[in-house]
């Protein structure tokens, strides 16, 4: 969950809840070999921001702005204290929306939390493993670590390295082979005891630098115009996927993707937007 510009009630922002859900693609991305060298693991290892002075988790918001590159994002948060709801028939998932995206040829990050690969596990695992998509870590609960964020809940200090860890184990649990080392701070909150807290665990912070205001919005022409107006090259867009909490959001993408290719743009997965631009005189 994130912040959006139109004015909502915080207790309904705390609540937001996005799930990604989408049909096993045709060609699922194939686990490298059990024999791989270290060497050639590390060389397809995504690229990390540089760690930030003190041991701080570094933050990387947006790519170069030389080349017209953008990054769609997508958060499925879903907290742990509401399974309940999810086991009522409450829809956190949205597979039009991954559907459109495969249909577009559109590659992406997904934020997921803990919470919702459990939930969720053969969706998870679907999206982990089609290489259109990269699944990156949302934490396990979608609780605040830093406080006060939208009304939600809050991480002890020291449960916070834990609650990292935990989703990563619940994505392996799910299926997904290779989830990036990247982590989205539930509502965006965070200050330099949580950068410092979450360390341990080789993360980069990743923020973003146009909000789509999709959370609850009813208005998908309104969410593709603030999108349409935001994006710079090397833009990260913030976007959610879920049926209960954002209802219009498939139905923005369907007119942001066609114009924003139409001015010129690429769409890339945060891992190619944050890899390093050739040096002068190199051929990408």
């Amino acid at each position: 969950m994130i912040r959006i510009r139109s004015a909502l009630p915080l207790l309904a922002a705390a609540t937001l809840l996005t799930g990604c859900a989408g049909t096993t693609p045709a060609h699922p991305e194939r686990p490298k070999a059990e024999t791989a060298g270290k060497a050639e693991q590390a060389a397809k290892a995504p690229p990390q921001a540089p760690r930030a002075a003190g041991g701080l988790t570094p933050v990387w918001k947006h790519g170069p702005r030389g080349t017209k590159l953008v990054a769609l994002t997508f958060d499925a948060d879903m907290m742990s204290t509401q399974t309940e709801r999810a086991a009522g028939g409450e829809r956190f998932d949205n597979p039009e929306l991954i559907a459109t995206l495969r249909r577009l040829k559109v590659p992406s990050t997904v934020f997921m939390t803990g919470a919702w690969a459990d939930q969720y596990p053969g969706q998870a695992r679907s999206i982990g493993r089609d290489p259109l998509f990269e699944v990156a870590n949302h934490s396990y609960s979608h609780h605040a670590f830093t406080t006060p964020c939208y009304g939600l809940p809050a991480v002890a200090p020291e449960a916070m390295r834990a609650d990292v860890d935990r989703a990563f184990t619940a994505f392996r649990k799910a299926g997904v082979p290779h989830p990036v080392p990247y982590f989205r701070f539930p509502g965006g909150c965070y200050n330099p005891a949580a950068l410092k807290a979450i360390a341990p665990t080789g993360v980069t912070a990743v923020q973003w630098d146009v909000e789509s205001g999709d959370a609850f919005a009813t208005d998908a022409d309104a969410v593709a115009e603030q999108v349409l107006a935001g994006v710079r090259p090397g833009s990260v867009v913030v976007m959610h996927c879920t049926t209960s909490a954002a209802p219009v959001t498939e139905t923005a993408v369907r007119r942001i993707v066609p114009e924003l290719r139409e001015r010129g743009y690429r769409f890339v997965k945060v891992s190619e937007l944050m890899e390093p631009a050739p040096a002068a005189g190199r051929r990408p």
